[in-house]
């Protein structure tokens, strides 16, 4: 695929135009278009071209990494020739590979994980990274209980199992069309990971607080923060979107929440954020970031240029201004879905250093309170796919002084 638009929008773009096409072709050509991004390198590498034809790409990732036959290849279409292709990815394969290439990630990603996290567990997060990841789902507990939940999904045919971290989690190994089921269409239930179902229980909102979900998106964790709240107090949901922020209409209608004012800013100090200074009980910031935590499901992210100094400046920007929202006593949480250092504790350091009023709370005891026991060596919340079974997460608790 090409292009700025992400890969999701232009596969979506791509079945709307072939409306032809059944459910297994569809979800085969999915597949098949994620395997080739989240595998791009080492195709790449096999080929020995840096920007090969598409029908090559897409071969050489079917014979090497799903295990085609050259006459599977022909009976599907190749229109080149399959014998020759499967030799030469043969000899390929008995060439070292660079590690960077078996992670299957730019340079600049590869060595900022090995700077943290050392050659082998980088590679075993890597190839964690390329599995597809399952479907999770949160239960909106102003409607249903997660049994409720679970039973109503199991009777349209989609079982499912408790998550292990979160509460209110159900997953699927599988992709199905559960925008369809009953218990979706009724507000029982939203996509959420389980990774991004932990933030809302780290900020702990009670009844009745002014709380800002700061970088609310299209309002997943305004929704589980709403809930919390048990539909009380005022809930605020910034964003610079417009567009982002109305696709959260339908899923407020869904969800039964009344409480939620979205509001679109233009920035971190827009004035609309600063009459609220000094006001607010809870503050949750999930910092725009690359998103490399969340390549199982978006693989194209990884290929993006990113700017990284930009991003990160943004970030502790934005930090400043949320914090500066809470009234003594209160509590934010600085989230992303990024592994980087550079976006998680380099952003939450300078902050800390430069503000003696606002200081770290431990996770562990925070989730432990909520019956969430997992083992936190740090004060922050780090979450790794090949550990956790989540997207690469990052969280921590900051609280200013009374």
């Amino acid at each position: 695929m090409t292009g700025r638009q992400a890969a999701d929008q232009q596969m979506q773009k791509y079945f709307r135009e072939r409306r032809h096409l059944g459910m297994r072709e569809r979800g085969f050509i999915a597949e098949t278009v994620y395997g080739c991004l989240r595998r791009k390198r080492m195709v790449e590498h096999l080929l020995d071209h840096p920007q090969p034809l598409a029908h090559e790409r897409v071969a050489a990732y079917l014979l090497h990494l799903q295990g085609w036959s050259a006459r599977a290849l022909l009976d599907a279409g190749y229109p080149g020739d399959a014998a020759a292709l499967t030799a030469k990815l043969r000899d390929r394969a008995k060439l070292p590979v660079p590690d960077a290439i078996r992670a299957d990630l730019p340079d600049w990603i590869y060595q900022s994980l090995v700077d943290q996290l050392g050659p082998e567990t980088t590679l075993q997060l890597a190839e964690a990274l390329h599995q597809p990841a399952p479907v999770d789902l949160r239960v909106n507990t102003l409607k249903a209980k997660r049994e409720q939940a679970a039973s109503l999904l199991a009777e349209e045919g989609y079982a499912t199992e408790f998550t292990p971290l979160s509460p209110v989690g159900l997953r699927r190994m599988e992709r199905v069309p559960l925008f369809k089921t009953r218990a979706f269409q009724e507000g029982w239930i939203e996509i959420q990971d389980e990774g991004s179902q932990l933030l809302a229980l780290l900020l702990e909102p009670a009844r009745r607080e002014m709380v800002v979900d700061f970088c609310a998106g299209a309002g997943g964790k305004t929704l589980h923060i709403g809930a919390l709240m048990g539909n009380t107090g005022s809930l605020y949901a910034f964003d610079t979107s417009a567009k982002r922020l109305e696709n959260m209409r339908p899923r407020l209608k869904r969800s039964g929440l009344d409480t939620v004012r979205p509001v679109v800013i233009e920035h971190e100090r827009d004035r609309r954020v600063q009459r609220l200074r000094g006001k607010i009980d809870r503050v949750l910031v999930d910092a725009p970031c690359t998103g490399i935590g969340t390549l199982r499901r978006n693989p194209d992210i990884k290929w993006r240029n990113f700017d990284l100094e930009h991003v990160t400046a943004l970030q502790g920007r934005i930090l400043a201004a949320a914090a500066d929202l809470l009234k003594p006593g209160g509590r934010l949480v600085y989230a992303t879905c990024s592994p980087l250092r550079a976006e998680n504790e380099d952003i939450v350091q300078p902050f800390l250093d430069q503000h003696p009023d606002f200081k770290l709370v431990p996770v562990a005891g925070i989730l432990a309170g909520r019956g969430i026991i997992l083992d936190c060596p740090e004060p922050t919340l780090r979450l790794y796919p090949h550990i956790h079974n989540t997207d690469a997460f990052f969280a921590a608790v900051i609280e200013r002084a009374n």
